[in-house]
């Protein structure tokens, strides 16, 4: 059932995006319309779960403004990561993503007219991605970034620390709170794993309160780093400790 679930969704993605893209496609094309592709992305993924039948279930510990602009900072273990946060965030905002997305055809394209690759290997790309994500910042767009530097455990569902800097280096330039986000059971669902496959569950995300970032200097990085990792590491523990508790009286 695995495998036809898997093909189900493949083809399910396939042709919301075949549909899409041709809207998308053209309003990347000017700055004024990225905007409108930002909402037909966020409204292809939400349909993508609906027709999955992947409810998503969310915990709202805060209640973003979308209005506003914040530094969302997400454990990252799943493919699924992406298209998870792109539905449940609100407002505009950008992805940090790597450069290797760029190479897949079409949707590599729509990434990168719509959010900012880095090349974490380079340092200049790294200051370059830095500049635009505090020019983003200031337009007043939020960032969604996975401050492990992409899927890099080797103990799912534990995280890689120390966290990279960039994302606690622009909230405290811009003195925009840090949002940590804890994607629950993502890794379950599409674990990183080869071959993928799919198994159906209701995808769970927590909006944890923001961590305030006024008055702090990048001297208070470091502490930073860990408040947000600690948050979202406790909520991670708390679902190992609420599945190994079930095991024992199952």
């Amino acid at each position: 059932m695995r495998l036809i679930y898997t093909a189900y969704c493949a083809v399910l993605f396939a042709v919301l995006f075949i549909l899409f893209f041709p809207f998308i496609f053209l309003c990347i094309q000017w700055d004024g319309g990225r905007q409108y592709a930002h909402g037909a992305v966020r409204t292809m993924g939400r349909l993508f779960f609906i027709l999955a039948g992947m409810p998503i279930r969310i915990d709202r510990r805060f209640r973003p403004d979308p209005k506003k602009a914040y530094v969302y900072c997400a454990n990252h273990f799943s493919y699924l990561d992406i298209a998870v946060t792109g539905a449940v965030v609100p407002g505009f905002y950008a992805f940090i993503g790597k450069k290797s997305v760029k190479n897949i055809p079409l949707f590599g394209y729509m990434f990168a007219r719509l959010h900012i690759m880095v090349d974490r290997e380079a340092a200049r790309s790294r200051a370059y991605s830095l500049a635009k994500c505090i020019r983003v910042l200031k337009e007043g767009r939020s960032i969604i970034i996975f401050p492990e530097g992409g899927i890099n455990t080797k103990e799912v569902p534990k995280m890689t620390y120390p966290f990279k800097d960039g994302a606690f280096v622009m909230a405290i330039q811009q003195q925009i709170p840090v949002v940590p986000l804890t994607l629950v059971n993502n890794y379950k669902i599409l674990p990183d794993a080869y071959p993928l496959r799919v198994r159906w569950a209701p995808v769970e995300v927590v909006f944890h309160e923001p961590i305030p970032t006024v008055g702090l200097t990048q001297a208070d990085m470091e502490t930073l780093k860990e408040q947000t990792f600690r948050v979202i590491e406790a909520e991670l523990t708390k679902t190992r400790t609420s599945e190994s508790r079930s095991r024992n009286f199952a």
